[in-house]
C-alpha cells in the first residue's frame, strides 16, 4: 500500500466527522444525556406517584402551613439578598480595595460548607446562649425556632447564587458606558441605577432566581437553626423518617410544582426580551 492510499481512511474519517461537529450534533447528544439524567428520575417519580395521596395532602394544614412557611421564608430571603447582595457584587465588579480576595473567598464558603454545619455556625452566634442570641432572648425575640431563623439560614447558604451572578454580570459591562455616562453627570448611585443595573438585569435576575430555589430547598442549616416552624423540606423529612418513602412524595409533588411555577415565567420572559437563538 502507497503512502497516499494509507492516508485515504484517516481523511474519510475526518470528512465525516467533520459535518458533525459542524451541525452541533455533538453537543445535542452530551446535553441530551445530562437532560435524562435529570428527567428520568422525575418522571419515573411522577409516574409511580399515588396522586390519590397527593389531593389528600392538599387537605393537610400541617402540609399547607409547611408550604405556605417555606414560600414566604424563601420570598423574603431573596429580598434580603437582593438589597444587600447585588450593591455588593457591584462592589465588588467595580472597585478594588484591601481584602477583595478575602471577601470574594468568604461569599464561597457557604457553598463549600456542608448544610448542617452552616445551621451550627449560625446556631453558635444566633442561639439562645450566643453572643448575638443572648442579647435577643433578653430582649425576648428569639432567633431560632422563628421564622426569621429561616430567613437567616436560608440567607446564609443562598446568597452566593446573587453575589456571583451579578458580579458576574457587573463585570461583563464595558466600563466606558459608565464613564461615557458619567461626563454626562451621572454621580456613583445613579450609575448603578440608570446604566449598570439595567444592563446587568438578565444576570441580577437569574441570580435572585437561583437563590429563591437553593433557599425554597434549605434542609441542613434550617432544621439546625430553626426546626419550627415547619418549611417544606423539613416537613418532608418528618414524614420521611416518621411513616415512610409513601408520606414523603405529597410534599415533594408541592416542591417541584412551586418551582416551576415560579421559573416558568422568568424564563419566559427572559427568552421575549432576548428573543430565539439562531440556529
Amino acid at each position: 500500500m502507497s503512502f497516499v492510499d494509507a492516508r485515504r481512511p484517516q481523511q474519510s474519517i475526518s470528512l465525516s466527522i467533520r459535518p458533525v461537529f459542524k451541525r452541533g450534533t455533538i453537543f445535542w447528544l452530551l446535553g441530551l444525556c445530562l437532560i435524562l439524567s435529570l428527567l428520568v428520575p422525575l418522571f419515573y417519580f411522577l409516574v409511580s406517584l399515588s396522586w390519590s395521596d397527593v389531593w389528600t395532602a392538599l387537605s393537610d394544614p400541617d402540609a399547607l402551613s409547611a408550604l405556605w412557611t417555606s414560600v414566604v421564608s424563601a420570598t423574603l430571603s431573596t429580598i434580603v439578598m437582593g438589597i444587600f447582595g447585588v450593591p455588593l457584587a457591584y462592589v465588588l465588579a467595580r472597585f478594588t480595595f484591601p481584602g477583595k480576595a478575602i471577601v470574594s473567598l468568604a461569599l464561597y464558603l457557604p457553598l463549600v460548607f456542608p448544610p448542617v454545619v452552616s445551621g451550627i455556625v449560625l446556631l453558635i452566634l444566633y442561639g439562645p446562649y450566643g453572643p448575638i442570641g443572648s442579647i435577643l432572648t433578653s430582649l425576648h425575640l428569639e432567633v431560632d425556632e422563628t421564622l426569621a431563623g429561616i430567613v437567616i439560614a436560608q440567607v446564609f447558604v443562598a446568597v452566593p447564587f446573587v453575589v456571583v451572578a451579578a458580579r458576574s454580570a457587573f463585570e461583563a459591562i464595558d466600563p466606558r458606558l459608565e464613564q461615557v455616562a458619567a461626563t454626562l453627570g451621572h454621580e456613583r448611585w445613579s450609575l448603578f441605577w440608570r446604566v449598570s443595573l439595567p444592563l446587568a438585569r438578565n444576570g441580577v435576575i437569574a441570580g435572585l432566581v437561583l437563590a429563591w430555589l437553593r433557599a425554597m430547598g434549605e434542609f441542613g442549616a434550617t432544621v439546625v437553626m430553626a426546626y419550627h416552624p415547619y418549611t417544606l423540606p423539613v416537613y418532608t423529612f418528618v414524614q420521611l423518617s416518621g411513616t415512610g418513602v409513601a408520606s414523603a412524595l405529597p410534599p415533594a409533588v408541592f416542591a417541584l410544582v412551586v418551582s416551576c411555577i415560579v421559573v416558568g415565567p422568568v424564563l419566559w420572559l427572559q427568552r421575549r426580551r432576548e428573543g430565539p437563538l439562531p440556529l
